[in-house]
């Protein structure tokens, strides 16, 4: 697929098709090899976070890539290898805001009942 192509499915709000696109995971094993399949945010704070590395529950660590501007309002840097980062689950929520969704989104209890 063209470029102008790709860019388009995200202007037409069709992101799995990019996603799925052959030019965006060749794009996207290029970040991780660069990054060393390491999380980049925990990496500046000194930690080493890869797909090894155990979460709270004793899994493994999920990771993914992140466009540093979000491809809805940057469609045009969605195919840059410059705009892109590897990192762990939990960074790429916070990156992304979700953590915050995800806090406020979690049930209060009110007693020892849960309700």
């Amino acid at each position: 697929m063209k470029t102008k192509e790709l860019i388009q499915l995200i202007r037409t709000d069709n992101l799995m098709k990019f996603y799925k696109s052959k030019e965006w995971r060749e794009l996207r094993q290029k970040a991780i090899k660069r990054d060393k399949y390491e999380c980049q945010h925990c990496k500046r704070k000194g930690k080493v976070t890869t797909r090894k590395t155990l979460n709270k529950y004793g899994k493994p660590t999920k990771m993914e890539v992140n466009h540093i501007k979000p491809v809805r309002t940057h469609p045009h840097l969605a195919l840059e290898l410059d705009n892109l980062e590897y990192l762990c689950i939990d960074c790429h929520n916070i990156a992304d805001g979700k953590n915050e969704m995800i806090n406020k989104a979690q049930p209060k209890f009110v007693n020892e009942e849960r309700w």
